[in-house]
């Protein structure tokens, strides 16, 4: 398999430390192991954490006797379950052995277990990365170890229906901004061992969790590899959304078409997974990233597989149909309207001039006019409230429209045009496919107002070239159609049914087959 160089800003660097880690370095300390001495553990972690107000430093005596410290974050941390469970576990604890330097932590490690997920730390490193982490890190005297337990407070909102990704049939739930439960909902769909989630932390300073998943079986290693590669040649301060991952990583960074799908549903996730994809989860987004993927994922819903294939088929086409609309309508009629008069009726031709005859502007001008106060609508319904987004936009469009004719600004027809060409971009599934046709109908129109339907033709030959030489991870992006491979033709010419697409084997194989070309 073929991949493109490493973007420079991929290329990995010496990385950046924090400046109190700056500062520990050269005193050779935070690589060091813990002391033995509580009070001199106490003083590093307060001097490391100055400023930090909600920070919880708490002393308390195990066994009456042997002092030892909990640190943590107050807001990260369960504090009714810290109290009611792990202090009350601690105080009630008996000492078995004498030697409490070594043996002290392994016996609250094994009591504890019953309660929260409990590892054995030995440096100041790891100490800080436990605690900025939401962990509560347990120091005893006269141990050079500490015990790092999980008690994270659940800071997430409660599962709901996708925003963005809406069905009338399937699942209603969607991902939330907690990587933990995502990881759960795909585990419930996928209940096989050969399901893997490889952990990786991305950025310096928020130190990002970032999943990998994919099943073992099924997934190319190839993907799997060059996957994982381009996610640790990250080098960024701080990542908070997967839309950071999605930039740094994907192939092509310049074009505007999607090589990784974006998707907020677990049965998408899962899907795909079962298809040999491979997913990337974000802590604290609920959009989950998909790769390789095709031209065709773009105009494919989820919910095409949970009815009839005769309807998912008219849907498809459909999207292909209103997606083409979208892409090509302004310019035709610009091309149609400027120098080609003769290809449309006499009738409608004189409509169009009667229409146009109180306008100053040339067609070109009277399109990009619409279009841009019909693009500048619909952000500002996306930015308003839900309660007033949807009725501004709505209002917005026929109050302006119909003001623009009256006024003599625009042409009846150009409202038509571009009222149709807004409708039919709605229609395409992945927000950033319909991103990607809505801007490139600018340079469509621009060619099509200065070489007529020629320069139309002569964009969309460049842009058919553009797409074939596209990959999404050594995956061309516009297969099965090029490079050709009937098998796949299945799934995209329409929805085929269940009793062929639940032949696993060859869709995998087309896949494998593909990336070693």
């Amino acid at each position: 398999m073929t991949y493109h160089k490493i973007l420079p800003w991929r290329k990995k660097s010496k990385q950046k430390k924090l400046d109190v880690e700056i500062d520990l370095l050269a005193e050779g300390e935070i690589e060091a192991g813990l002391s033995d001495n509580l009070d001199d553990n106490e003083a590093w972690l307060k001097q490391l954490f100055t400023n930090c107000s909600d920070l919880v430093v708490r002393k308390v005596h195990l066994f009456d006797s042997i002092p030892c410290m909990l640190v943590f974050f107050r807001e990260l941390v369960d504090t009714q379950l810290l109290d009611n469970n792990l202090l009350k576990s601690l105080l009630t604890s008996k000492v078995h052995d004498s030697d409490i330097s070594t043996q002290l932590i392994e016996q609250m490690k094994s009591e504890l277990l019953s309660i929260a997920l409990t590892t054995i730390i030995n440096t100041k490193k790891e100490t800080v990365k436990q605690i900025i982490r939401g962990q509560i890190v347990l120091l005893v005297q006269s141990s050079n170890q500490a015990l790092s337990i999980s008690m994270k407070e659940k800071l997430h909102r409660e599962l709901q229906e996708p925003s963005m990704e809406t069905v009338i049939r399937g699942p209603k739930v969607g991902f939330i901004e907690n990587i933990d439960i995502n990881m759960a909902l795909i585990r419930q769909q996928i209940r096989t061992p050969q399901l893997k989630m490889e952990q990786m932390l991305v950025g310096e300073i928020s130190q990002t969790e970032v999943i990998l998943v994919y099943i073992g079986n099924l997934a190319a290693p190839e993907v799997i590899v060059e996957m994982r590669k381009r996610i640790s040649q990250i080098n960024m301060d701080t990542v908070l959304e997967s839309g950071y991952i999605e930039e740094m990583i994907r192939d092509a960074p310049y074009s505007l078409f999607p090589v990784i799908q974006m998707t907020e549903r677990p049965d998408s996730v899962s899907a795909a997974l079962l298809e040999g994809k491979v997913a990337i989860l974000v802590d604290g987004t609920p959009m989950a990233l998909i790769a390789p993927v095709t031209f065709w994922h773009a105009f494919q819903t989820v919910e095409d597989y949970y009815q009839s294939f005769i309807t998912a088929t008219f849907l498809r086409w459909l999207r292909y149909l209103f997606a083409f609309i979208s892409l090509i309508l302004p310019s035709m009629f610009i091309a149609v309207a400027t120098f080609h008069s003769e290809m449309i009726p006499t009738s409608l031709t004189l409509s169009i001039a009667a229409a146009r005859e109180p306008v100053p502007f040339p067609t070109l001008m009277e399109i990009l006019m619409m279009e841009i106060a019909f693009e500048a609508i619909r952000e500002a319904g996306i930015r308003l409230p839900k309660q007033v987004g949807q009725t501004i936009s709505i209002v917005g469009v026929l109050v302006i429209g119909q003001a623009a004719v009256q006024a003599g600004i625009v042409s009846a027809p150009i409202v038509i045009v571009v009222s149709l060409t807004g409708i039919a971009s709605f229609l395409i599934p992945s927000n950033n496919m319909s991103q990607a046709i809505r801007i490139l109908r600018f340079p469509f129109m621009l060619s099509a107002s200065i070489f007529g339907l020629y320069g139309i033709g002569v964009s969309m030959i460049a842009l058919l070239i553009h797409l074939v030489n596209l990959r999404s991870f050594g995956v061309y992006y516009m297969t099965p159609l090029a490079p050709f491979q009937a098998t796949g033709l299945w799934d995209i010419l329409g929805r085929a049914p269940w009793w062929v697409l639940h032949k696993r084997q060859n869709r995998i194989h087309s896949i494998r087959e593909l990336e070693k070309q």
